[in-house]
Formats: C-alpha cells, sequence, structure tokens
C-alpha cells in the first residue's frame, strides 16, 4: 500500500518551518556560522566539529571500481525467464564465487522477480552484485536468517535475538570470517562481530606506536619493516584502569572525570577501540607512517598504542540496482527479530551499495565492523523496521548519502520499537547525508558513539533510541548535526547541545520538548556549541560532508 501524499507533507510542513523561521517569509538568509570559519582554520582538532571529508570508500570517490568481466547468473543453472517461482539463489551465489575465484567481476541479474530462498553472500573482493536498477529488479526473500543459519543469542545474555541487529540476506562478508560467525551461531557460542575474530583474538602486533595528537596524517613507529602502502592495518588502542580513555573519546574534562565507568560493563567489552586505516605511504628511514585518513583520538603511551594485524577484510565489493523484498509478516516484538534483514556489510573496507532499496525488512541497511564504506541512494520500505540503518560493533568512516526511510505500510503491531539511523559501539566518523526519514530519529544507541555527522536531514522524529544502561553514554564528543528539518518539531536527539558533549547543533528549525526520553550523561558544562537555530536551510555550507571534502579534494 503506498502512501503518494506524504512526501507532499513533508514538504508542506518543511515550508511551514521556514517560513515560520524567517517571520513569515519563504527563507531566511544565507548565513555561515563562526563554527564554519572555526572549522576551516582547524579542520583536523576542532573541538566540536569532526573531519568527515574523507568518510565512504576510497575516501569518498564519486565512482566506484568495477571489474568489467561480467556473469549472467542464467549461465549458472537458472532459466532465462524469471517469474519468481524458481530459487535463484544457488545460480546467484555461485555466479558470485566465480566471479570472486576468477580475481573479480561482475554479477548480472536480469531484469523481473527473482525468488530467493538462501542467504546472498558476496564473500571476494572485486565482485559486483548488479541487477538491472531497483525498479527492475527484485530478489523475493522467503526464509529469514533463524531458519538459514539459527537462533542467534545474545553474547551479554537474556533471551534477545541478535537477529535483531545483526546480519543480512545479502551478507558482504569475507568468506573465513563469514565461516567462523556462521558455525559459532550454528554452536550457540556467541561470537564477537568485529575486525579480531570470534573471541577478539586474532591480531597480531605489527608495530608500537609513538605518541600523536588527534588530526595528525601520520605516525612515528617503533618497527616498519612490516608495513606497505596500500595495507589496510588496525590501530589498536587499550583502556587503562582510570578509564582515560574513555574519558578521551567523551572530549575530557570534569564531566567525563566524575562519569561512572566500571559498571558500564557491556561497554567496557568495547574497548580496545579498533581502527582500520590504509597506510598511504612508509618512510622506512624515518619510521615514519601516513595514513590515508587522520588520527581519530590522540596516541597516548598509557593506551598501548599498536599497529595490529585483523581478520581477512573484504574489499572492492559492491550492490548495486536491485530491490530487496522479504515476504511481508508482521514485525517483531523487540528485540526477538526472525531476521528478515537487508543488506549487511561486516569486515567491508572500499565497499559499497548504490540504488539498493529494501522493503519489509526487520532490519535494513547494516554495517557491523565495517568501515570505508558508501551506501548510496538506498532506501528502506515497506511494512516497517526495527532499525533502517544501524552502525555497529566498531565501524568507522562510513558514508550513507541520499537515504530514505519511507513511512510504514502498515500499522506497527503492540509490543515493537522503532529507531532511525542507529549507530552505537564506540562507532566515529560516520556521516548520514541528503535523507529523508518518514519515520525514526537519531539513533544513538549507548556504546558512546563519538565524532558522528548528520547533515542535511529532513525527518518526522517519532522513534525512539534504544541502548541496554550497561552500554555507558548515548554520546561521545563532536556529534554535529547541520541543516536538519524536523517536521514535527519534536526536540528529542536533534537538538544535542544538552546532551552531547563538545558537540555542535548548527542550522535547525525550532523544536520543542514532549515525548523525550533523552537525559544527558556527563553533568557540568558540555561545551556544546549552538548557532542559527530557529532557521530552515540558512546555513552555508549547507552539507557539512561535502564541503569537508571539497576542502582537499
Amino acid at each position: 500500500m503506498d502512501h503518494p501524499t506524504r512526501r507532499g507533507v513533508l514538504a508542506g510542513a518543511i515550508a511551514v518551518a521556514a517560513a515560520t523561521a524567517t517571520g513569515g517569509t519563504a527563507r531566511a538568509a544565507a548565513r555561515t556560522p563562526t563554527l564554519w570559519r572555526e572549522f576551516t582554520a582547524t579542520p583536523y582538532t576542532h573541538p566540536q566539529i569532526p573531519y568527515v571529508g574523507r568518510a565512504g570508500a576510497r575516501t569518498g570517490a564519486r565512482r566506484f571500481p568495477r571489474r568489467e568481466r561480467t556473469f549472467d547468473i542464467r549461465h549458472y543453472g537458472y532459466g532465462a525467464s524469471p517469474d519468481g517461482t524458481s530459487d535463484a539463489a544457488p545460480a546467484i551465489n555461485r555466479a558470485l564465487a566465480a566471479a570472486g575465484e576468477s580475481g573479480g567481476g561482475t554479477v548480472l541479474i536480469p531484469p523481473g522477480t527473482h525468488r530467493v530462498d538462501d542467504v546472498i553472500r558476496i564473500a571476494h573482493d572485486h565482485v559486483t552484485l548488479r541487477g538491472a536498477g531497483s525498479a527492475r529488479t527484485t530478489l523475493l526473500a522467503t526464509r529469514n536468517l533463524t531458519e538459514l543459519i539459527g537462533p542467534y543469542g545474545s553474547r551479554y545474555g537474556g533471551d534477545k535475538s541478535s537477529w535483531s541487529w545483526a546480519g543480512g540476506l545479502i551478507w558482504l562478508c569475507p568468506e573465513v570470517r563469514w565461516d567462523a560467525l556462521t558455525a559459532a551461531i550454528r554452536a550457540k557460542d556467541w561470537p564477537f562481530e568485529g575486525w579480531t575474530g570470534n573471541k577478539r583474538d586474532e591480531w597480531e602486533t605489527l608495530t608500537s606506536v609513538a605518541p600523536a595528537h588527534r588530526g595528525s596524517w601520520s605516525v612515528k613507529v617503533a618497527d616498519a619493516s612490516r608495513l606497505r602502502k596500500g595495507d589496510l592495518v588496525l590501530l589498536r588502542l587499550a583502556d587503562d584502569a582510570d578509564h582515560t580513555l574513555l574519558q578521551h573519546m567523551a572530549g575530557g574534562g570534569p564531566g567525563p572525570a566524575a562519569y561512572t565507568w566500571d559498571d558500564k560493563t557491556k561497554l567496557t567489552s568495547y574497548v580496545p577501540y579498533e581502527w582500520p586505516v590504509r597506510i598511504a605511504a612508509v618512510d622506512r628511514a624515518k619510521r615514519r607512517v601516513t595514513f590515508e585518513r587522520p588520527l581519530p583520538l590522540d596516541v597516548r603511551p598509557e593506551w598501548d598504542p599498536r599497529l595490529t594485524t585483523h581478520a581477512r577484510e573484504l574489499t572492492g565489493s559492491g550492490v548495486e540496482a536491485l530491490t530487496l523484498e522479504a515476504v511481508e509478516t508482521p514485525q517483531s516484538p523487540h528485540l526477538l527479530d526472525k531476521g528478515h534483514n537487508g543488506v549487511t556489510f561486516q569486515c567491508a573496507y572500499d565497499c559499497w551499495a548504490d540504488d539498493v532499496v529494501v522493503r519489509h525488512v526487520d532490519n535494513g541497511f547494516g554495517l557491523v565492523g565495517a568501515s570505508a564504506c558508501t551506501l548510496r541512494r538506498t532506501r528502506v520500505a515497506g511494512r516497517g523496521s526495527h532499525h533502517p540503518y544501524f552502525c555497529r560493533e566498531g565501524s568507522h568512516d562510513n558514508l550513507i548519502e541520499d537515504f530514505a526511510i519511507e513511512e510504514r505500510t502498515t500499522p506497527a503491531p503492540a509490543g515493537t520499537q522503532l529507531h532511525g539511523i542507529n549507530v552505537e559501539g564506540l562507532s566515529s566518523h560516520n556521516v548520514w547525508s541528503r535523507g529523508r526519514m518518514e519515520m525514526g530519529t537519531f539513533d544513538s544507541h549507548r556504546g558512546m558513539p563519538f565524532a558522528n555527522v548528520r547533515t542535511d536531514i529532513t525527518v518526522d522524529n517519532n522513534g525512539r533510541h534504544g541502548g541496554d544502561a550497561s552500554a555507558g553514554p548515548l554520546f561521545g564528543a563532536r556529534f554535529t548535526h547541520w541543516n536538519i528539518r524536523v517536521t514535527n518539531e519534536r526536540a528529542g536527539l536533534m537538538k544535542i547541545d544538552g546532551l552531547a558533549p563538545y558537540s555542535a547543533t548548527v542550522g535547525l528549525n525550532t523544536v520543542r520538548e514532549f515525548d523525550q526520553i533523552d537525559v544527558p550523561d556527563f553533568t557540568g558544562d558540555l561545551h556544546a556549541r549552538v548557532e542559527l537555530y530557529g532557521t530552515t536551510d540558512a546555513v552555508r555550507p549547507r552539507n557539512l560532508y561535502e564541503a569537508q571534502r571539497d576542502l582537499h579534494h
């Protein structure tokens, strides 16, 4: 069931907000805030605004790399007349494996509706799964992840289903990592899901790292002999007994120093902080390593800083030009999702989705231990989702742009929950840009994510944040909301100067406090900044990410 008037309603609400903000005129005059002028003077070390100008695959490249060799699924045992009556999953997965084993290529799915009864796995580098367009090619997913892989409990206990925040019916994950994850799930040995394996023990030290400041592009190392240009490494920062690393992520000062960290057991399980980054240059004589992005945090001796190895990443792969539609079932009660999930990237770096729609899913697009990925022209539609977009388990430097969350087509069943664009678990330097959210919210899901940006987004703010109390703060330092249009004027999680430390709220229309559940985690002065409050589309630059990207590209 479509809602053809919904966009018109949103557009009208935006126009009303603009007129209200300007005393009845169409728009406020464009204005450049002091914060932007400050940022351009110190782009890598600004106290409130993070540098995200290189977020996304290949540091924000506009074009995705695609291998010329093509693989048509009709050559892998699938009939030439797709009508949704036969299972296309075996042929698609055979073609994806063949492309990977040959060094990469593009697997083509013709127009039509193609039934898939299994997970579609992109498990090799430089492999693209491409339909004929999201309006022309549909994969109809008939089964959920509980049926296909098994029940997935939480490593933190309770009766929750981890399919509520993990896994996808299109799953981009390196083969060895996927095999280990699914084996652990079937054995009910609930795994960690990130860069260093199920037990977080699949790494070894490459070298120790000398002290450096946040925003530095290079570091001095003890031994550069095992480091090569183009390598992907992890910067590993462990916390100390006084939790000074966590305090640093929150901006430091009296508030974080007074916060009780020791009982936040889920949060403390998230450290060490692991930041994947590709090496741009190595000077062996000076033992200096330059990265493709600046340091997200200080590097201090008390945090035992190291460059390490990690589980094998997936790189250079993507999914494009198709719709993934799950069979329509009622949304499950909160945290009991069966896993009718959309597209998930896991242990992926420099990967992407482009022109992809998911419909009738429990959870839409996932970034789980994934970094430097781009989701462009994606949309979540249908009966309503728990997490339309989720970003967790130490996911960094991702770009979600030109995205949409459509209004649900059926009423929400009792006992369900709606979040929105989620970020949690120490995830940092992620960007949501040019979005249309007909439902949901800016969900910071505890686990103290930090230095994330939401910019140029229209939102009907009717969702709620989630997160266990043991996961600690909703916000770390340097969250920025820039040019946000809230159509229902609900303040929660939009105007964040009373919630997030060292944050910036710039170019937000007038909002009101109602139906709030968010409260500040830190006491005292949060050092948060607000500019151009009560305006609509008046702030210049209009899009913070694009302006940062254009500074140095």
